[in-house]
């Protein structure tokens, strides 16, 4: 693994590739670029048969580096680092802060691939790579380049094992706010790899980073419970947490800085009334006519 820092002061870890596997990216490549030239030569050869010597030693000269020069550095610029051996091996060239690399990259690294790889046959490439701590060549070196992996075998992540049950619940006032994700990362490797470590080993390791995270937390150590079951039970309500969060967007578990979310009360089910036909009506008889209220000083409200 190469620390590689970016301008950003980002730390990448990426995996350079060594000689056998960019000695068979080369050779596809090679192979590639020579089969296409052996047959642009001969139709050249027969094209120009017409001209004299030194016509067909400039079409000559210049098939040569049109094709195992030129094609190789059109071929890196525009597949930014992927030529058909690199991809068939599951390699890529990139610039040393991880970044994908441009003309003037692939430029140096072709121009000096002439040399390395064609004219002395590999071995020079073969030497430097050698000697160089990432397995880079004369090219790389010049254009500040690194040939990287990029199909690494998956890791197979080991889950967590789960607190007894008796701590189940117990740290969900625990403020986790001040413990820096290397310290989850060191204790989650420790308990997925605890059964593997010596006894006594285990329980010391157990016992110092349940220490750091009883000094982070600001809470006193719990009586009678063992390191590496308060460690669990702690990730245990860590993951309890961030679950919440990912599925539950506005609701938080306490001690995190949040207020969890109102929950709407459910809204009362009224049973449906029955429907009653209304009794008929008899018919009334129309009124007599009343009669028109006398003048007076009172008027009726409007």
């Amino acid at each position: 693994m190469s620390d590689l820092v970016t301008g950003d002061a980002v730390v990448l870890g990426l995996r350079p590739a060594r000689l056998p596997s960019r000695g068979l990216a080369i050779l596809l490549d090679l192979a590639v670029y020579v089969t296409g030239y052996v047959l642009i030569s001969v139709g050249l050869t027969m094209a120009t048969a017409s001209l004299d010597d030194a016509a067909q030693a400039a079409v000559a000269v210049a098939s040569f580096l049109l094709f195992l020069v030129g094609v190789p550095i059109a071929v890196e610029t525009l597949s930014h680092g992927r030529s058909l051996g690199k991809l068939a091996c599951g390699l890529r060239v990139v610039r040393d802060d991880g970044g994908p690399i441009r003309f003037r990259h692939a430029l140096v690294r072709g121009a000096l691939g002439v040399v390395e790889l064609i004219l002395t046959f590999g071995s020079i490439a073969c030497i430097a790579s050698l000697a160089s701590a990432r397995g880079r060549r004369l090219g790389d070196v010049f254009a500040g380049t690194l040939v990287v992996r990029e199909r690494v075998p998956g890791t197979r992540v080991m889950p967590v094992p789960p607190p007894p049950p008796w701590l189940a619940g117990r740290f969900t006032g625990l403020d986790l706010s001040a413990v820096p994700d290397g310290l989850w990362l060191a204790i989650r490797q420790y308990l997925t790899r605890m059964n593997q470590l010596d006894p006594q080993v285990g329980a010391a390791m157990a016992v110092r980073l349940a220490d750091d995270l009883v000094a982070r937390t600001g809470a006193p150590p719990p009586a009678g419970v063992p390191a590496a079951a308060f460690l669990m039970a702690v990730v245990h309500e860590r993951q309890s947490r961030d679950a919440a969060r990912a599925f539950r967007p506005s609701a938080v578990g306490p001690g995190s800085g949040f207020a969890p979310a109102p929950v709407p009360e459910p809204v009362p089910v009224v049973a449906p009334v029955p429907y009653v036909a209304p009794a008929p009506v008899a018919p009334v008889a129309p009124a007599a006519p009343a009669e028109a209220p006398r003048a007076g000083g009172f008027a009726p409200p409007a």
